[in-house]
C-alpha cells in the first residue's frame, strides 16, 4: 500500500547554490543540512537536495512514493518491467529508499519509514 507522494529529491551539483535557491523558494531553513543531503519540510512535503544524485543515475528530480513494504513494491515494479537503479538501502533512522526506471526512462522512488 502507498501513502502517496510525499518526498521529492533533486540531484544537485552545487549544494550551496541549491540550498540558497530552495531556502528562498520554500521560505524555511533546512531540517537536515549535511554535506551529503539537505532536507526541507514545507507544505506537507519533504524536499531533498542530493549532491551525489547524478552519480546514482538521477537525471532529474525523483518523486518518492511512501510505501509500507518497500521490497514488495520494488519487486512489483520490476515484474511490471521497471529497471532497478538503486536497490533498497537504509539512509538513517531506519528509513529505507530505492529507485527504479520505467520503460520510458521515468524515475520512480520508493521510501519506507521504520
Amino acid at each position: 500500500m502507498t501513502a502517496g507522494l510525499q518526498t521529492i529529491i533533486y540531484p544537485v551539483k552545487d549544494l550551496d547554490r541549491a540550498k540558497a535557491l530552495f531556502s528562498a523558494l520554500l521560505e524555511v531553513e533546512p531540517y537536515a543540512d549535511t554535506p551529503y543531503y539537505v532536507g526541507y519540510k514545507a507544505a506537507g512535503q519533504d524536499v531533498g537536495l542530493d549532491p551525489n544524485g547524478h552519480g546514482k543515475g538521477m537525471t532529474g528530480p525523483v518523486p518518492y512514493w511512501h510505501v509500507d513494504d518497500i521490497r514488495a513494491r520494488l519487486a512489483a515494479l520490476v515484474a511490471a518491467g521497471a529497471e532497478v537503479l538503486q536497490d533498497v538501502q537504509e539512509v538513517g533512522g531506519g528509513r529505507l529508499i530505492a529507485s527504479a526506471k520505467d520503460a520510458e526512462g521515468n524515475l520512480i522512488g520508493l521510501l519506507q519509514d521504520a
